[in-house]
C-alpha cells in the first residue's frame, strides 16, 4: 500500500455493510435513521463487541439534509418552526440559502463541561455591542444529526440533565447572568455502555426509544469472518472501502427511499390495537412504548419498501422497544432470545 493510500485510509471507519453478526444492533440504528422520532438507541455490551465501531460507521450511509447555509445549528429549511432566530429572519426576508449536507455522528466527550455541551453566551460582547453572541457547543452541532455518547452511564449528572432537557424539548436553552438564548437541538441519541461499569439513571434510560444487548460471537464461522474482514481492512483501508462501495451506496439509497415514503405508510387499526395490547399485557406504564413500537414497525415497513404495516413488522421490531421497559422479573430464570420473547408475547394475545 502506498503512503498516499495509507494516508487516505487512516482514520476511516470500518464499513457498516461489512459488520457481521450484530444484525439487531444494525437494525435498531437503521430504524432510528429512517425515523428519528423513535427516540434513539441504548446499546449495552462488553468491550470489543463492535458497539462504537458500528455507530461510527453510520456516517458512511447517513442521508443528506437541506440546511441553511452558514448556520452554526444546521437549521432545516423545511421546518421554520424549529429554526434559530437568524434563519427565521432570513426565511421571512427571502434571503435564506439552502444547501445539502450529510447527517453526521457527533460524539460527546465523557469529560465534557457544561459549557462545552450547551455552548456559551458572551455577556461582555452583548453589553458592549448591544447584541447577543453565542458560541454553540455539542448540542448545537448535534441538531439534525446523531449524538453519540460512549459510556453514557458514566456521565456527570448535570450533563445528563442537559441531554434530557434537549431530548424532551428539541431545543437547548442557555442562560448566563440574566441573558438567555435558545436554539434548535433535535438529534438521535445513541448511547453505549458496559454494564459492568455501572448502571444508568432511570430518567435517562426511559428516554431511549430502543435498547439492545450485544455480545461476542460464539459461532465459529461468523467469528472467523469478523477476524478476516478486519485484517483485510487494516492492511489496505482504501481498497477495502472501494470493494464495498456499491453495497454502501445501495444501503444509503435504501434509507433515503424509506425516509421518502415514511409518511405514506399505512397502519391499520388492528395493528394499533395489537401494539396497545402488548403494552397492557405487560403492564408498561405511559405511552412512550406504544408510540415507539408503532414508529419502529412503520419505519421497518418503509425500510423494506412497503406501504402498509403488518403484524410481522411489529413482531420483528417490538423486542427492540420492549427490552428495557419490561418488568425485571417477568423472564427471570429464562434464556429468551428475541424471537422467543416476541413469540411469548404473541401467544398471550392470540
Amino acid at each position: 500500500m502506498t503512503e498516499k493510500a495509507a494516508a487516505e485510509g487512516r482514520g476511516r471507519s470500518f464499513p457498516f455493510v461489512r459488520i457481521a453478526g450484530q444484525d439487531e444492533m444494525k437494525l435498531a440504528l437503521l430504524l432510528n435513521v429512517v425515523d428519528p422520532s423513535i427516540g434513539g438507541v441504548l446499546i449495552t455490551g462488553q468491550k470489543g463487541t463492535a458497539k462504537s465501531t458500528t455507530v461510527r460507521a453510520l456516517e458512511e450511509i447517513l442521508p443528506e439534509r437541506t440546511v441553511s447555509k452558514g448556520c452554526q445549528f444546521g437549521c432545516d429549511v423545511s421546518n421554520p418552526e424549529n429554526m434559530c432566530e437568524i434563519c427565521r429572519a432570513k426565511l421571512e426576508a427571502g434571503t435564506i440559502e439552502p444547501v445539502s449536507k450529510s447527517m453526521r455522528v457527533i460524539e460527546l466527550p465523557l469529560n465534557a463541561t457544561e459549557d462545552r455541551v450547551s455552548g456559551t453566551l458572551d455577556v461582555e460582547y452583548m453589553l458592549t455591542h448591544g447584541e447577543k453572541k453565542f458560541e454553540g457547543g455539542v448540542l448545537a452541532q448535534a441538531n439534525g444529526n446523531i449524538l453519540y455518547v460512549d459510556e453514557v452511564n458514566l456521565l456527570d449528572d448535570h450533563v445528563v440533565d442537559l441531554l434530557l432537557d434537549s431530548a424532551a424539548m428539541g431545543r437547548n436553552y442557555v442562560e448566563r447572568e440574566g441573558v438567555s438564548f435558545t436554539h434548535p437541538s433535535r438529534f438521535i441519541l445513541i448511547g453505549t455502555m458496559n454494564p459492568e461499569e455501572g448502571s444508568l439513571r432511570p430518567q435517562l434510560l426511559d428516554r431511549f426509544g430502543m435498547a439492545i444487548e450485544v455480545g461476542g460471537m460464539m459461532d465459529r464461522k461468523v467469528r472467523a469472518q469478523i477476524v478476516k474482514e478486519r485484517l483485510r481492512f487494516d492492511s489496505d483501508p482504501v481498497s477495502y472501502l472501494e470493494s464495498c462501495r456499491e453495497e454502501t451506496e445501495a444501503l444509503r439509497q435504501r434509507i433515503a427511499n424509506a425516509r421518502t415514503i415514511l409518511g405514506s405508510v399505512e397502519c391499520p387499526d388492528h395493528i394499533v390495537d395489537l401494539v396497545v395490547d402488548i403494552s397492557i399485557e405487560y403492564g408498561i406504564e405511559g405511552h412512550r412504548a406504544d408510540l415507539a413500537m408503532m414508529r419502529a414497525a412503520i419505519a421497518y415497513a418503509a425500510l423494506n419498501g412497503k406501504t402498509k404495516v403488518t403484524k410481522q413488522d411489529v413482531e420483528d421490531t417490538a423486542s427492540l422497544v420492549l427490552r428495557h421497559r419490561l418488568q425485571k422479573n417477568i423472564f427471570e430464570g429464562s434464556n429468551f432470545d428475541n424471537s422467543t420473547l416476541i413469540q411469548c408475547i404473541f401467544n398471550h394475545l392470540e
